[in-house]
């Protein structure tokens, strides 16, 4: 009987080494490893993931160098950081990998690159002056970051108007932080009150943020469609290039600011715009939903008179841009 254990327990110990872990959906959706895929297939999907890891590699490696008085170098990576969430983006929208896992992969990666980052960058550079301050416009900016992209992935809606966003995009509101980093450029021996510049710049877009503000996605831009449009991000790109490359601060400061005022620029001359060139000029109205710190009720439960209600209630507060 000796002779004949180390046999059967060999096909054992086989199996054991063959044995894989599945992923299992909590919904009970079919789930496909990427072992199943052929590599042409296995790189279509991961593609947006790659420039997602990138992402967030240049924030993470932001805060160190923040952390070590290193703020222009910190505030490169951060430019990085937004080139990588751009492109991510408009690759899974090229190659039609555009996923749940990527939407959310996608928003902690921008936690990391567009609110840890900037807030370190800003707690860092106040720090010498005013510490307390410094850790609150820092934690400010932090909640409010984290809160715009929560809010983002929970009312995500297909049917929405994709040419605009609800409240600035993170990194939008970080290129302002990025721009006054590299317009300031504060010495080491610079204190003062000066230094609470930086914490105030910071406290605007990060309201902005969790604001309810119409800003333009320009994903036209970003993923054209027409020969014409592609022709106008070329030269968009190039432009933009060539000004970081001669005046990076005039540069930042001019897209990252000018960002910031299409918002209250898209408010005032909305209803010019809507007499002249149409309704399809200016976004549509947006409808009052539940809100995001409410639990979701399955619809047997809601009243289906309250709920014409609330569906006929549109937010007319913030006029679309």
């Amino acid at each position: 009987m000796s002779a004949h254990q180390p046999s059967a327990g060999r096909p054992r110990r086989r199996l054991l080494r063959r044995r894989r872990f599945r992923i299992a959906s909590h919904s009970g959706a079919e789930v496909v490893s990427l072992r199943q895929l052929p590599a042409k297939e296995r790189l279509r999907v991961t593609a947006p993931s790659i420039f997602t890891a990138a992402n967030m590699a240049c924030g993470f490696s932001a805060v160190p160098l923040a952390f070590n008085d290193h703020s222009h170098w910190a505030a490169i990576l951060m430019t990085v950081a937004i080139f990588m969430d751009v492109a991510d983006g408009a690759v899974a929208r090229l190659v039609g990998a555009t996923s749940p896992f990527g939407v959310q992969l996608d928003s902690l990666a921008d936690l990391i690159s567009f609110g840890l980052a900037p807030a370190v960058l800003v707690y860092t550079w106040v720090l010498p002056e005013w510490p307390v301050i410094a850790w609150v416009a820092a934690y400010f900016w932090l909640a409010c970051a984290a809160f715009r992209l929560a809010r983002f992935n929970f009312t995500i809606d297909p049917h929405a108007d994709k040419r605009y966003f609800i409240g600035m995009p993170s990194p939008g509101a970080a290129a302002v932080v990025i721009a006054t980093v590299f317009a300031l450029d504060l010495r080491e021996d610079s204190v003062g009150p000066s230094l609470l510049l930086p914490v105030v710049i910071s406290v605007v877009p990060a309201l902005l943020m969790v604001s309810t503000v119409r800003f333009r996605s320009f994903r036209n831009l970003v993923s054209p469609q027409t020969q014409q449009a592609r022709v106008v991000t070329g030269v968009i790109v190039v432009a933009f290039l060539a000004g970081l490359a001669f005046v990076p601060a005039a540069t930042m400061l001019v897209v990252a600011y000018s960002y910031v005022l299409t918002a209250p620029f898209g408010v005032i001359t909305a209803p010019l715009r809507r007499r002249i060139f149409g309704p399809d000029s200016v976004a549509p109205p947006r409808v009052k939903q539940q809100s995001v710190f409410l639990p979701l009720h399955d619809d047997s439960d809601t009243d289906p008179d309250v709920d014409s209600d609330v569906d006929s209630d549109v937010d007319d507060d913030c006029q679309p841009l």
